[in-house]
């Protein structure tokens, strides 16, 4: 008999991120990985036509489901296993934190970090994130499996939502390596450039980046950019009351191509996040040459090996020094290549074979054996 693995992509729109991608580069890979299986996903219809141009199967619009975070979260708990049943699912797989809340298809989640129970936020933004957390933990309280991105995650997960050991498996992500590798790019003026990323969600920590920045000698200042945080961001008010107005560059969301070009250029990328689940652009930046400081908590130390320089990052002085530090190691060849190596070591293909082990084993009706445990 056929396996049906139904796919939750309920809440895919195009614009989430580090999830999205992660569901396109797993998804793609799942063909080979579990031969014989049908594929088929549930969407909304904003997001329908998106996933038709990556997924390798059906592609099934559940009614009444929008783009709005609280239509997805209804969706989840009202209409996504009974859409699943429809389609003749052997097994449910949510892979972006959310999936059905209650007992039923045998489901894996996959957890990409717990922000959600770590960050309560004010006023109504509290109230979002208390529901969604809830979502989060009955999801992954009546899941078979669970999938962790990182060891650090998993230990969250464990923690927090009190799994059994046996039920959380940890498969960490991969990255993409360069379109095409290029040499690095420097100023001709001879002024280091800093990079940063991501959005502008407290715990990223880019204010605590630019308090840094703040604190170094005027002279010896790095230009600064700080991709992302759209049109009217956040930051700018922070770069005027720091009278960096001459050193940082915030130029919102960039493409693929203009990012590619800023890694060429950067001497150093900064990521100061005060929690992750897995730290993606760590990886990212440290594939592409760059001299990498990162703040000083496990997952980052998980996923930056000992190529990174770490700090404290809510401690302006430690992170200007830091920052000075890897500033003076820019032009060093053996530690680039370093980076390049350690990053090198987590691949998609491997995310994705390690996610399938799983996914086999929920199929086959097994999904309490073999916990997965995946290192670099």
């Amino acid at each position: 008999m056929t396996r049906t693995l139904v796919v939750d992509l309920l809440g895919f729109t195009g614009g989430r991120g580090g999830t999205e991608t992660y569901a396109r580069e797993i998804t793609g890979r799942l063909p080979a990985l579990l031969p014989g299986t049908r594929l088929a996903a549930l969407v909304s219809a904003p997001g329908a036509a998106e996933v038709r141009s990556f997924f390798p199967g059906d592609v099934e619009p559940v009614p009444a489901v929008g783009a709005s975070p609280s239509s997805w979260a209804a969706g989840e708990v009202f209409r996504a296993e009974r859409a699943a049943r429809g389609l003749g699912a052997t097994a449910l797989w949510a892979p972006a934190n959310f999936g059905p809340v209650r007992r039923g298809i045998p489901r894996a989640v996959t957890i990409h970090d717990l922000i959600y129970h770590q960050v309560p936020g004010a006023g109504r933004e509290r109230l979002f994130r208390r529901v969604t957390a809830e979502l989060m933990a009955r999801s992954a309280r009546t899941a078979d499996a669970v999938i962790a991105v990182s060891h650090a995650t998993g230990e969250e997960v464990r923690r927090r939502l009190g799994l059994p050991a046996d039920r959380v498996h940890v498969v960490p992500n991969g990255t993409t390596p360069p379109p095409v590798p290029a040499d690095r790019r420097t100023d001709a003026t001879g002024r280091r450039l800093v990079l940063s990323t991501g959005n502008r969600m407290p715990h990223k920590n880019h204010v605590g980046l630019l308090e840094a920045v703040a604190v170094m000698p005027p002279a010896s200042r790095p230009d600064v950019v700080i991709t992302g945080g759209g049109t009217d961001d956040p930051l700018a008010a922070d770069v005027h009351r720091l009278g960096l107005q001459d050193r940082v560059q915030l130029p919102g969301w960039v493409s693929g191509a203009e990012l590619e070009e800023l890694y060429r250029r950067a001497d150093v990328y900064v990521c100061p996040s005060l929690l992750e689940g897995f730290g993606l652009p760590v990886l990212d930046a440290l594939g592409r040459g760059c001299v990498v400081v990162a703040n000083d908590i496990p997952v980052l130390r998980e996923v930056g090996g000992d190529t990174v320089f770490y700090t404290d990052a809510e401690d302006p002085g430690a992170l200007a020094r830091t920052i000075d530090r890897a500033l003076a190691s820019a032009d060093d060849e053996t530690r680039r290549a370093a980076g390049r190596a350690w990053a090198g070591r987590f691949t998609w293909d491997a995310a994705a074979a390690g996610t399938a082990a799983v996914l086999d084993r929920l199929l086959d009706g097994r999904a309490g054996t073999g916990r997965e445990e995946h290192r670099p």
